[in-house]
């Protein structure tokens, strides 16, 4: 059986391949975008290069990135601690703990000049994975951009800005959801004034899938998710075709290499079609789907962590065949701890192989009319559109969000796996089978604990020299902003300009939006 649950036949022949199969296809770069988004694909330029990466200060993430682009990293991806995605500063008792663990602290304006020093933001694409205070970095990131001399107009990157996801499978939230997809809606709106080469939303399966999604679940609740954000701007009186070529999806890649091609080809098409046909888009650009991809971090094992280079090399793999504009490969020891300087810069070796030493980049969807590829494509377009239906049946993906919908297939999907695993059903090597009776010792990487003091040593200095007075002006105006219906970016913009810090800002916001709890009703 597949990840979806569909059989594998042992065989496959011409007559397994979908009717109209030409049509289903297209050409590359062309609707329904099934061979890729670009007519050239990586014969004109591979994929970016991605490495995430972030932990402890921003001058020690600072250090990371400086030699990651030296190995020749061609995009930025930021991980940002737990305190910085929930809106809370690095001295708020609510957090003690958790700085600096899973990503940067990131607190004010400071803390962000330092973290890209050096770096040229005009020439390097920057991916942020963060959400309920998305646009709060953005803003910070402009800002700086500013101070090196860079417009806004030149910004090339994403922000993950991504919250109905959370609510289904990550629960980094704040606000309740209303408010937060107008915070969503704005922020397209922002840069489609002042960044308007910037990716505004990347439509998140990633997470989903690591909370055990399948492949037809984690595209059918990704583009449902998609349309939700499409509907909220149209209502917000956005143009379509306005805002959107800039969105942006994020899936995973799997050890179960044919599926996970079928599964990239299954949703361009997919998305293709509803832009098009539902939505009315004109531009084709706002037809294609674009994706980012990373290597799926669940299947890491801690057990002979050595293996895991195999299995992010065969997942980067079905990336690269599957069409990705932009990759990121785990490192080794992930299932452990933070990755090492070294486990970051074999991940990154491991998609400059694919890239220069293999046959990839010599033509565009080499998997096209293979009988088994375009069979599985078929079959998890079906599958995923029969889904998305079960989601609208709800009236919309909010409210099969607010019935658990998503979050109870997901949960059994999970739970499958794990019997399955559990019983040797599911072979996971070193873990399951040929195991070792002994584990080789490893010295994972370890983040000093004393960060949390000199993030708040920082804070203190920052409060005591900024000028409070005007803070607090443009922390009223923000406030005033998100009672009425205005664009909330323009007066936090000119807050973190003022040195307001991350959890100044957010708290000005809880103040009128409230917080969500998972047992509020939306």
């Amino acid at each position: 059986m597949s990840e979806s649950g569909f059989p594998i036949k042992p065989v496959y022949d011409e007559n397994d391949l979908p009717d109209h199969l030409t049509t289903r296809l297209g050409a590359p770069g062309e609707y329904p975008y099934t061979r890729g988004v670009y007519g050239t694909m990586y014969t004109s330029r591979p994929w970016t290069m991605r490495q995430y990466a972030g932990f402890g200060t921003a001058a020690e993430s600072n250090a990371r990135y400086h030699q990651l682009l030296a190995a020749g990293t061609t995009g930025l991806s930021v991980a940002f601690d737990l305190p910085t995605q929930m809106g809370y500063d690095s001295d708020d008792p609510m957090v003690h703990g958790e700085v600096g663990k899973v990503g940067v602290a990131i607190d004010s304006l400071d803390d962000m000049r330092v973290l890209f020093d050096g770096i040229p933001l005009d020439k390097v694409s920057t991916s942020m994975t963060i959400n309920a205070p998305a646009a709060l970095l953005l803003l910070l990131y402009q800002l700086v951009a500013e101070e090196q001399g860079v417009a806004g107009t030149a910004l090339n990157g994403t922000i993950q800005n991504d919250i109905l996801k959370e609510y289904i499978a990550r629960g980094t939230y704040i606000f309740p959801p209303k408010p937060s997809l107008r915070l969503v809606a704005d922020t397209f709106a922002y840069c489609r004034e002042g960044v308007p080469r910037w990716n505004t939303i990347s439509i998140s399966g990633y997470h989903m899938a690591e909370a055990g999604a399948t492949p037809v679940q984690e595209i059918a609740f990704t583009l449902a998710n998609g349309v939700e954000y499409v509907r909220a701007a149209l209502a917000a009186g956005l143009d379509i075709d306005n805002f959107a070529p800039r969105l942006s999806f994020f899936f995973v890649a799997r050890t179960t290499l044919l599926e996970e091609v079928a599964k990239f080809r299954a949703a361009r098409r997919i998305w293709a079609r509803l832009m098009r046909e539902e939505f009315g888009a004109k531009d084709p650009k706002s037809w294609m789907l674009r994706f980012h991809t990373q290597t799926a971090g669940v299947q890491l094992t801690a057990q002979q962590p050595e293996v895991n280079l195999v299995r992010v090399a065969v997942q980067g793999l079905g990336a690269v065949l599957g069409g990705t504009q932009s990759l990121h490969t785990n490192s080794f020891d992930e299932a452990i701890a933070l990755p090492t300087e070294k486990a970051a810069r074999l991940a990154l070796r491991t998609q400059q192989v694919l890239a220069y030493e293999t046959d990839l980049t010599s033509t565009v969807d080499p998997f096209a009319g293979s009988y088994v590829v375009e069979a599985m494509t078929a079959e998890i377009e079906t599958a995923a559109e029969e889904l998305m239906e079960r989601v609208f049946a709800h009236g919309s993906s909010v409210e099969a969000i607010e019935s658990g919908f998503q979050k109870r297939e997901i949960e059994a999907s999970a739970y499958r796996v794990a019997r399955q695993i559990d019983a040797g059903e599911r072979v996971v090597v070193g873990v399951n089978r040929f195991a070792l009776d002994e584990e080789e010792p490893y010295e994972p990487l370890r983040v000093d604990p004393a960060i949390e003091q000199a993030q708040a040593a920082r804070l203190a200095e920052l409060r005591r020299t900024r000028d409070a007075g005007a803070v607090e002006r443009a922390l009223a105006e923000l406030r005033a902003v998100a009672e009425g219906s205005g664009n909330v970016l323009y007066p936090m913009r000119e807050a973190l300009r003022r040195r307001a810090t991350v959890g100044e800002v957010s708290g000005a916001l809880r103040e009128v939006w409230g917080v969500y709890r998972p047992s509020d009703r939306f």
